[in-house]
Formats: structure tokens, sequence, C-alpha cells
């Protein structure tokens, strides 16, 4: 199951906690194609999480528009499905009942409970279900955040940097398990990431974002063959490109790119 996704011309200003109008994007326009791997990297502030949030319906732009399938976003749906930085579990329910959450919200547990142990299964958590989140790691956390989303089958997976606070051992063998829930199911995937070797290694297609306000500076095709090797020349060099592009976006912002 997946999506196409397209902003038109977003423009998003906000207030910030001194009372201060802050411009967060600016013009921002991109097509997602039904799924495709993109991720979206810039410096910090530059409106990545406000994109993306956008993207899932949890925000609002002051100009522009944007579509999942040609339809309007107007709001947040399952068909988005969204995974936070840190996870955000209740701390209260145990692994299966965080993953069974969106089901039971939905009214379609009885319908679908037996999903659980598959995605349970498919993100690695097999003897942890009656788990609580202080019991298990953040790695753990984060895959079970991760099921709780996929389990709406959702046409699209928004993450928000949902490895960035792992040790890099975990944050591989996460990155693991998301490229082969993507082969999987072919769900259309956007990740915002502070990463530039995690979004070579994931991604069709990376987006770099100049400082606030955001705009798109440039559109990478990653045309490297899968299963990437992040230690290969190809790979590197490609790093290398973007490390100097990204500094060169930094101290110069290039002109606004659309596509």
């Amino acid at each position: 199951m997946k999506s196409s996704i397209s902003i038109r011309h977003v423009r998003r200003i906000y207030k910030d906690s001194d009372g201060n109008m802050v411009e967060a994007l600016k013009n921002v326009s991109l097509d997602i194609k039904p799924g495709e791997f993109i991720s979206i990297i810039g410096p910090s502030g530059c409106g990545k999480t406000t994109l993306l949030r956008l993207i899932a319906g949890l925000d609002k732009p002051q100009e522009g528009k944007l579509y999942i399938d040609d339809a309007p976003i107007t709001g947040a749906d399952p068909s988005r499905g969204y995974v936070f930085q840190q996870g955000s579990l209740f701390p209260w329910l145990s692994v299966r009942n965080n993953i069974a959450y969106g089901l039971k919200a939905r009214r379609l547990y009885h319908k679908k409970k037996e999903n659980i142990s598959n995605y349970i299964d498919l993100v690695g958590l097999k003897g942890f279900e009656k788990s609580f989140p202080h019991q298990i790691s953040g790695g753990m956390a984060q895959r079970v955040a991760i099921a709780r989303a996929l389990i709406n089958e959702p046409k699209a997976l928004l993450l928000d940097e949902p490895m960035g606070a792992l040790d890099s051992f975990t944050r591989a063998d996460l990155q693991d398990k998301i490229l082969q829930l993507w082969k999987r199911d072919g769900t259309t995937m956007v990740l915002v990431t502070h990463d530039i070797d995690e979004a070579i290694y994931l991604s069709d297609r990376i987006v770099i974002m100049t400082p606030r306000p955001g705009k798109i500076s440039k559109i990478i095709e990653v045309d490297l063959p899968r299963p990437r090797q992040r230690g290969s020349v190809a790979f590197l060099e490609m790093r290398r490109q973007i490390l100097e592009f990204f500094e060169l976006a930094q101290a110069n912002p290039q002109p606004e790119y659309n596509i």
C-alpha cells in the first residue's frame, strides 16, 4: 500500500516563545512518488519537522497546499503514520497494548487483533509483548512505535528522527529493520534526519533544506545499488559531495528549488 504526496508552494509562519514571528518554511514544493523513500536533511531549525507535521496533517500552512493521492491534506489521518523522535509510547501500556492502541481507537481491534503478533515478529520484539516501556531499551521502544504506526496499514510513514538518540549499533540495526518493512510493504516513507550516512543508506532521494526560512536547496538522487555498503567508494564519494554542498548551502543559501 503506497501513496503519492504533493507539496505546493507551502509557507509556514509561527510565533516563538518570545512572541516573535518566525518564518519556518518558504515556498516549499516537492513531489514524492508512490513507494518512494525520501530523506530530508538540513541544519537545526530549518523546518524539517515542521514540513513533516504538515504532511501528517498535524499542522496547517499559511500559504500553499499539500495533497496525498491528489486529495488535499486537511488534518491527521491513519493513512499517514507518524513516528516521533522519542517514540512517545504510553508508559502504562505493555508493548502489545501500545501497538494495539490505534486499532482500539478506531474500533478495529477485534477485526485485526491477529495482526498484532505479526508486527511484533516483524520488528523483532517476540518475547517482549508483556513488557512495559521502562523495561525495554530505546531501540526496542522505537520498534514498538514503528509497529504501532504500521499496524494501521498507512499509505505513508513519516519518521521524525526516530534513530537520533540511539547508539550506532542499535541505529544500524533499526535502519535495516525499516528497510525490510519498506521492501515488504512498499509504503511511501519520508524520513527527517541529521545523519547524512543514514540518508544515503536508506533513501531513493535526499532533500537538502536551507537554514531558516527553510527552502529546498537541492534534491539528490541516490542511485547506489541495494543493499548498500557504507564503506564502499561510491557511498563515501556521495557522502563527500553532500557534505560539500551542505556546507555551501549553510554558508550561501541557494536559489529556491522546486520539483
